[in-house]
C-alpha cells in the first residue's frame, strides 16, 4: 500500500500586549509571520512554538487554532529540482510572553508591526490572504484549499 505524502506545518501569528504583530523576513518568501515544518513525532502546538522561538527569539502562548488550509499543488522548491508535496497547515493566534528579537539562519530581521499597516509588509497573495483571515478573526475558524503556483487561486473557503 502506498501511503500519501502531506507536509504538515504550523504557522503562529504572535501578538503583543499593545496590539502589534511578529512578522520575520525569509529569504525566500519575503515577510511572513513565524511558522514551519511539523517535525516527526512532535503534536503541531508544539511544533509552532518550536518555530516561533526558533526563527524570532520569542516565546509566545497559544491563544486559539484560527484557520486550516490545504495547498493542494505540488510544485518546485527554490532550488528549481525538488518538488514541494501538498501542504496542510495550521494556523495559531499566539500571544507574546518574553524574548528578544533575534534573526536566525532561516530569517534576516524580526520586527513588531502594528496590526493595521501589517499587510504594507505581506506581499505573496496566499500568505496576504491567510494575514487578512488572521486580522478578521471571528472566533471561526477557516478552512480553506488553494494553490499557489502558477499563481495563487483560491478553489474553496468555509467555516469549521
Amino acid at each position: 500500500m502506498s501511503f500519501p505524502t502531506h507536509i504538515v506545518a504550523a504557522a503562529g501569528y504572535v501578538f503583543d500586549a499593545c496590539g502589534n504583530i511578529l512578522i520575520v523576513k525569509t529569504h525566500h518568501r519575503g515577510w511572513d509571520c513565524t511558522g514551519g515544518q511539523i517535525e516527526e513525532g512532535e503534536d503541531i502546538e508544539a511544533g509552532v512554538l518550536r518555530e516561533i522561538w526558533e526563527e524570532s527569539g520569542v516565546r509566545a502562548t497559544v491563544k486559539c487554532l484560527c484557520g486550516i488550509y490545504s495547498n493542494v499543488g505540488k510544485h518546485l522548491y527554490y532550488d528549481g529540482k525538488s518538488t514541494v508535496p501538498t501542504k496542510v497547515m495550521f494556523d495559531f493566534i499566539c500571544t507574546y510572553e518574553n524574548g528578544i528579537l533575534t534573526p536566525s539562519e532561516e530569517t534576516s530581521q524580526v520586527v513588531w508591526v502594528p496590526k493595521e499597516t501589517v499587510l504594507d509588509y505581506i506581499s505573496a497573495p496566499a500568505l496576504r490572504y491567510r494575514f487578512q483571515k488572521v486580522l478578521a478573526f471571528q472566533n471561526r475558524i477557516t478552512y480553506a484549499s488553494y494553490v499557489t503556483k502558477p499563481e495563487f487561486k483560491l478553489i474553496s473557503e468555509r467555516y469549521v
